[in-house]
């Protein structure tokens, strides 16, 4: 939101992922259109086609790539030659990737995004974001901005952060391999329709994210057979390493439900089922896949019981 509240101005227009982090679009949506900002929402998946929906007065694309939740792929670099092309501004969310996986500025993305909440801390203790870019004139407008917003983090906060960072590389590589081992545990389970992650080979990203990222994330979402309410109850209660959250990148493993109304409310949803969300940790993949199982066998003895 600091990003864009230091260059998007009434009368602007704002191309923003319809599947990009809920407060982006909230802040869009409810506030920024308030402002006589024009807030358009694009397909997730989307490339260079996206030169169609630029207009003279498109000042920014907010893209975030894999998408919160639903882990759409987008091409960063065709969208971002078009928005050189035309001299709009981009930013991206890459929290998922982190830069060990991902760098955005070397694919024409002005403003990098990072959640330090999660990768960075790893910890789950602490609330901070960064944003890096390569040009000297936007990192004034953005420190002004910073200033008038009154957005500033204590040494602990700093300190925290930058403990986190010593291990980074380390947790990344673990927590990446450990999720695209329970991704594709999942992947074969009966009682699974879908598994949304890059990294595998049935996703439709793959191809994407095998040319541009380094690393497989920790975070990914699964949609179960249909069943109702309370099997997702019986799922959620049967949990015994994963802990019920949503500020994913921990070294605890988390799950966090998404119901189907949120799909449904969605432009361009990727489904109209309800979605499980899983950010694993460092608890290891076999116990993970274990807690997962006998979950899913209480998901199961709810959906066969009346």
């Amino acid at each position: 939101m600091t990003t864009v509240m230091g260059f998007v101005r009434g009368g602007d227009h704002m191309l923003v992922s319809a599947s990009c982090y809920g407060t982006l679009k909230t802040f869009a949506e409810k506030w920024l259109a308030r402002m006589n900002v024009e807030v358009e929402l694009y397909k997730p998946a989307i490339g260079a086609e996206i030169e169609a929906l630029i207009k003279p007065n498109t000042k920014m694309i907010c893209m975030e790539s894999p998408g919160t939740v639903t882990m759409e792929m987008q091409d960063i670099p065709a969208i971002a030659r078009v928005a050189k092309k035309h001299g709009v501004l981009t930013m991206l969310d890459n929290t998922w990737a982190s830069p060990l996986g991902f760098k955005p500025l070397q694919h024409g993305v002005d403003f990098s995004i990072e959640a330090a909440t999660k990768f960075f801390s790893g910890h789950s203790d602490v609330l901070m974001g960064s944003i890096t870019m390569n040009n000297h004139e936007h990192y004034d407008v953005l420190r002004e901005t910073q200033s008038i917003l009154g957005q500033q983090v204590s040494p602990e906060d700093c300190f925290l952060v930058l403990r986190g960072m010593e291990t980074l590389a380390l947790r990344v590589n673990a927590q990446g391999e450990s999720t695209l081992a329970v991704a594709r545990y999942l992947e074969k389970h009966p009682l699974v329709e879908r598994v949304m992650y890059p990294p595998l080979e049935s996703d439709p990203g793959h191809a994407i994210w095998k040319r541009d990222f380094n690393t497989n994330g920790c975070l990914f979402s699964l949609v179960l057979k249909p069943g109702p309410e309370r099997a997702f109850h019986a799922f959620f209660d049967a949990l015994k390493h994963f802990v019920i959250g949503a500020s994913w990148g921990g070294v605890h493993s988390l799950a966090a439900y998404y119901p189907a109304a949120l799909q449904a409310n969605r432009p361009y949803p990727a489904t109209d089922q309800p979605v499980v969300r899983l950010s694993i940790g460092l608890e290891g993949a076999e116990a993970l896949q274990m807690d997962l199982e006998q979950a899913l066998a209480a998901y199961g003895n709810a959906l066969s019981s009346k």
